[in-house]
C-alpha cells in the first residue's frame, strides 16, 4: 500500500515536472536591444529563425504581433518573418520615468495551428538625443551692494532626459569678477549649482551684472543648454551729492528783471532712488541780505532774482548751497556762489545850462559865448563817460572850457532875414552800449538891425496904359519888399523927379508913398505921347535908411479914336470929285487911285478900300489894299455915259471906323491931254507947297535942338540906379517924327506903282519911278487935315516924316 502510494506520488510528481517543462516552453521570453530614434523600416530581427518557425506557414498560421503598448511602433513581415520598425521611437517618450533606469518594451507574437504565443521583450538604450534645458531662460536676482564676499545664492539647475553618461554632468559660468558657481550632487545623483559672491559689490559702478550658465551633459557628442542670469545690485546711501563745481562765479547785470534765472545749479548723487532725490538749501554761511535779493528753489537748484539789484547799491554776493539726499541717513555736498552785479548803463545823462543869453542882434560877431552848460553822468566807466554835440546844420559850435563844462559859441554870420531864431538842441550820449542820451533845447532869438535894402520883385516895369484914360486911374502896384522888421521894414515911394518938354513927371504920375499904388493924373493921347520912361524908388525908415529904386516904362496903348481921312483924290468939303475919261480907255487902265490915311497905330490904321456903290459892277474893279480903280472892260455905246462909284475906307480897328468919297466919272469921245513925264519937283513947288516945306523944315530944326538939349541935360544928372537904363527924352515916337504941317512924305521905296493925285489946280499928274530909297512928294493937304504918321508897311499907306521933308525942302 505504502508502494502504490509512492508510486502514485511519483506518477505525479513526474506529471508536474513535465507540466512545469511544457509551460516554459510555451511562455518562453524572447530579448532583443536597439537603440532609440532607429529610423522607420530598421529591421529589429528575423523571428522565424530566432522561434523556430517555418517562414512558409507564417502566413497560412496568421501568426501577429500584439504590443502592449497604445501605439504600434514594430509589426513582422509574414513573408520573411523580420521583425521591423514601423515608427521612430524615442525612450523619452515611451519611458517618460527617469527611475527606470532601462526601458523595455513588451511584445506578444501569436500563431495558430496550432496555437502558440511567444514573449519578447525589446530594450530600448537610450541614446544622447536630448540637451540640458533649464526650466527657466532667464534668472533674477537682486542683491545689496552691501552683500558680503562669499555669500551663497541657489539656481535653478537644468534638467536632462537621458539617462546615465548622457545625463547632465557639469555646469559652467561665464567670465566674471564678481561672481563664480559651486556644483554639489544630489542623493539621486541630480547635479545642481550655487552663484558664489567673490568681490564686493559697487552699484554706482555696475549696477547690473548679466551672467551666462552652461549645462553639460556626457554624452558624446556632448549637449549642452544655457540660462541667462540677470543681477540687480541693489543700492544703499552709501554716496553723498556732488555740485558739478566746488565754485561758481556768475556775472549778473543789474537791474535784472524779478524772476529772471541767474543760474541752475546741478548736484548729483549715484545713488538711486529716495537715496538720490535732492533738496537745496543755502548754508548758515550766506548772508541774510543775498537771502532777501535771491530765491533758491530747493527742488531744482535754480537761483532766481528776488528783488531789484542796484549796481550802485552792493556789486558782490557770496552764497554757499547745500544739497541733501532723502535717505534715512542723508548724506549732503556744498558749493559755493559768487555772484559779480555787472553795471548797467541805466542812468541816463543829465545837462545843465548855466547860462544863456537871448535875444542877440543879429550882428553879433562871430566866437561869441551865447550860453555854458554842463554834464554828468552818474554811471561808471565807459557807461558814465559823455558826448555832446548839436547839429551841424546850425551856425554855433561847443568849445569845452573846463571839466564837464562847455561854451556855446557863434560860428557863422547870423541873419535874422534868413532865420529869425534858433531851436537849438544840445545832446549829451554816454559811451554804454546801448547809449543813453539827453537833451536840452533853448530858443536863441535874433534882434533885427537894418541891414537889408528894399527890394522889387523886379528891375524894370513895362506898365501898359490905353489912351484916353480917365485922370487918376490906378496903373500898377509897384510894392517892394524889406525883410527887416519894424522901422526897418516900413517903406515910403515916391517918384524920382524927372522934366520932359517943362513937364514935370510927378505932373503926370503919381504914387501912394504907403503902398506903392501908380496913378495917372491926366489923359494920355497915343497919338500925342507915345510912353514915359522914369524911376521909383523905395526907401525904409531904418537909420541909417537904405533905398532901392525901380525903371518904369509907361507904353500909351493905342485906341481906334481915329476916323480914315481920304486925301486923294482931293474934294473940297465933302464935294464929289469929277473925272473925265475918254471913252476908248483900254480894259485894265488905271482910272483913280482912293488913298486914305489913320492917324491910330499901325494895326488900327490898316485901311481896305470897297465899293459901297458902283454904277456897272462889270465896268470897274477896286482893289480893296491899294485903293486903285481900274476898268474892267472897254466901254460899250450900250454904258451909260456917266458912272457915280462910291468908295468906303475902313480901318482894322475894333470897331471899324471909315470914310467914303463920291467919284463921278464921265467919258469923253476925244483923249485929255496928259503928261507923261513931268517932272515931280515941278507940280509940287507950287506956292501952297512952298510955305508947307518951309513951316516944316522951321518945326523940325526946333525939335531936333530940343531934343538934343534935353539928352545933354539928362546926361549931366547922377543916375538913379545902376540898373537903369540911359537917359531918354519924354516923348518916343514909333513914328520917327510928328508933323507939324500939312505935307504928306512917304519913304516907301518900294511902290514904284502909278497914282493919281488931285491937286488943288486940278491938274493930272503921273507919278513916274524914282530910284530905291528915295522920298517923294504925293500932295499937299490944307493944315486942317490932321497929323500924319509915318509907316513901314507895304500897303498903300502914308508916312509923314519932318527929316524927310527938310531935306526935301
Amino acid at each position: 500500500m505504502e508502494s502504490r502510494m509512492k508510486s502514485k506520488a511519483l506518477k505525479r510528481y513526474v506529471c508536474f515536472i513535465i507540466l512545469i517543462s511544457l509551460l516554459n516552453t510555451a511562455y518562453s521570453v524572447t530579448h532583443y536591444s536597439i537603440p532609440e530614434e532607429l529610423d522607420e523600416g530598421s529591421i529589429v530581427a528575423n523571428l522565424a529563425t530566432d522561434l523556430g518557425l517555418d517562414v512558409k506557414t507564417l502566413s497560412i498560421r496568421k501568426i501577429r504581433l500584439d504590443t502592449l503598448a497604445n501605439k504600434k511602433y514594430l509589426d513582422i513581415n509574414k513573408e520573411s518573418g523580420e521583425l521591423f520598425i514601423v515608427e521612430r521611437i524615442d525612450r523619452e517618450h515611451i519611458c517618460n520615468t527617469k527611475a527606470a533606469a532601462t526601458c523595455v518594451l513588451k511584445l506578444d507574437v501569436t500563431i495558430e495551428n496550432p496555437v502558440r504565443m511567444f514573449n519578447i521583450e525589446l530594450e530600448i538604450v537610450d541614446i544622447n538625443d536630448n540637451a540640458p534645458r533649464f526650466r527657466r531662460d532667464t534668472m533674477h536676482l537682486d542683491i545689496s551692494e552691501s552683500t558680503p564676499v562669499g555669500e551663497r545664492f541657489s539656481l535653478n539647475n537644468a534638467v536632462d532626459p537621458d539617462i546615465g553618461v548622457n545625463s547632465i554632468k557639469t555646469y559652467y559660468l561665464s567670465e566674471s569678477d564678481h561672481f563664480s558657481i559651486e556644483i554639489q550632487t544630489g542623493r539621486d545623483g541630480s547635479k545642481f549649482t550655487d552663484l558664489i559672491l567673490k568681490k564686493a559689490l559697487d552699484r554706482e559702478q555696475h549696477a547690473i551684472h548679466n551672467l551666462i550658465l552652461n549645462a553639460v551633459d556626457g554624452g558624446v557628442p556632448a549637449r549642452s543648454g544655457t540660462a541667462s542670469i540677470i543681477v540687480r545690485v541693489l543700492d544703499t546711501n552709501d554716496n553723498a551729492p556732488q555740485f558739478d563745481k566746488d565754485s561758481y562765479t556768475i556775472n549778473l547785470t543789474e537791474n535784472s528783471p524779478i524772476g529772471s534765472l541767474v543760474v541752475k545749479l546741478n548736484a548729483t548723487d549715484k545713488d538711486e532712488g529716495s537715496n538720490s532725490d535732492l533738496l537745496y538749501s543755502f548754508s548758515l554761511y550766506t548772508s541774510e541780505k543775498t537771502q532777501q535779493t535771491f530765491s533758491l528753489n530747493p527742488n531744482n537748484g535754480e537761483i532766481r532774482v528776488k528783488e531789484i539789484i542796484n549796481y550802485e547799491d552792493f556789486r558782490i554776493y557770496d552764497m554757499e548751497i547745500i544739497a541733501t539726499d532723502k535717505a534715512a541717513n542723508s548724506l549732503s555736498g556744498k558749493c559755493k556762489v559768487k555772484i559779480l552785479i555787472t553795471d548797467m548803463n541805466d542812468n541816463h545823462p543829465e545837462i545843465s545850462i548855466k547860462s544863456f543869453t537871448s535875444p542877440v542882434k543879429e550882428d553879433v560877431p562871430v566866437n561869441t559865448v551865447i550860453a555854458v552848460v554842463s554834464v554828468s553822468d552818474k554811471d561808471s566807466g565807459e557807461n558814465g563817460q559823455v558826448d555832446i554835440h548839436i547839429s551841424d546844420d546850425l551856425p554855433f559850435a561847443l568849445k569845452e572850457s573846463s571839466d564837464n563844462y562847455y561854451e556855446l559859441l557863434v560860428s557863422e554870420p547870423l541873419d535874422r532875414e534868413k532865420v529869425a531864431e534858433y531851436d537849438i538842441t544840445i545832446t549829451v550820449t554816454d559811451r554804454g552800449n546801448p547809449p543813453l542820451s539827453d537833451n536840452e533845447t533853448i530858443t536863441l532869438e535874433l534882434l533885427d538891425i537894418n541891414d537889408n535894402v528894399p527890394q522889387f520883385p523886379q528891375t524894370f516895369y513895362t506898365i501898359p496904359v490905353m489912351e484916353n484914360n480917365a485922370p487918376g486911374a490906378s496903373l500898377s502896384s509897384l510894392t517892394a519888399i524889406d525883410p527887416d522888421l519894424h522901422e526897418n521894414q516900413y517903406l515910403v515911394y515916391f517918384i524920382i523927379e524927372k522934366e520932359i518938354v517943362n513937364t514935370s513927371m510927378s505932373m503926370l504920375f503919381s504914387i501912394n508913398p504907403e503902398n506903392g499904388n501908380l496913378y495917372a493924373l491926366k489923359t494920355f493921347d497915343y497919338e500925342m505921347e507915345k510912353e514915359f520912361l522914369f524911376h521909383i524908388e523905395a526907401r525904409d525908415s531904418g537909420v541909417p535908411p537904405l533905398s532901392s529904386n525901380v525903371t518904369v516904362h509907361i507904353i500909351i496903348m493905342d485906341q481906334n479914336d481915329n476916323t480914315p481921312l481920304i486925301v486923294s483924290p482931293w474934294r473940297a468939303h465933302g464935294s464929289e470929285v469929277k473925272e473925265k475919261i475918254p471913252r476908248s480907255t483900254d480894259k485894265g487902265t488905271l482910272i483913280a487911285k482912293v488913298i486914305a490915311i489913320d492917324s491910330d497905330s499901325v494895326h488900327n490904321s490898316r485901311i481896305t478900300y470897297q465899293f459901297l456903290q458902283n454904277t456897272d459892277a462889270t465896268l470897274f474893279s477896286l482893289d480893296q489894299y491899294n485903293g486903285e480903280i481900274r476898268t474892267m472892260r472897254m466901254f460899250s455905246y450900250r454904258d451909260s455915259r456917266d458912272q457915280r462909284l462910291v468908295v468906303i475906307a475902313k480901318d482894322n480897328g475894333e470897331p471899324a471906323l471909315s470914310a467914303t468919297v463920291t467919284i463921278k466919272l464921265s467919258t469923253v469921245e476925244t483923249a485929255l491931254k496928259t503928261y507923261t513925264e513931268v517932272p515931280l519937283e515941278y507940280d509940287i513947288f507950287s506956292d501952297l507947297n512952298l510955305y508947307l516945306v518951309i513951316g516944316l523944315g522951321s518945326v523940325s530944326f526946333l525939335l531936333l535942338i530940343t531934343i538934343l538939349v534935353t539928352i545933354v541935360l539928362k546926361c549931366q544928372k547922377a543916375k538913379p540906379s545902376k540898373a537903369a537904363p540911359p537917359c531918354r527924352n519924354s516923348v518916343i515916337s514909333e513914328r520917327n517924327s510928328t508933323i507939324a504941317d500939312s505935307t504928306l512924305v512917304s519913304n516907301d521905296a518900294y511902290w514904284y506903282s502909278l497914282f493919281l493925285a488931285e491937286t488943288r489946280k486940278g491938274k493930272l499928274v503921273v507919278r513916274q519911278p524914282v530910284p530905291k530909297g528915295a522920298r517923294y512928294i504925293v500932295s499937299s493937304l490944307p493944315r486942317s487935315t490932321g497929323v500924319t504918321e509915318t509907316s513901314d508897311s507895304a500897303a498903300s499907306t502914308l508916312q509923314a516924316s519932318t527929316t524927310t521933308s527938310s531935306s526935301s525942302t
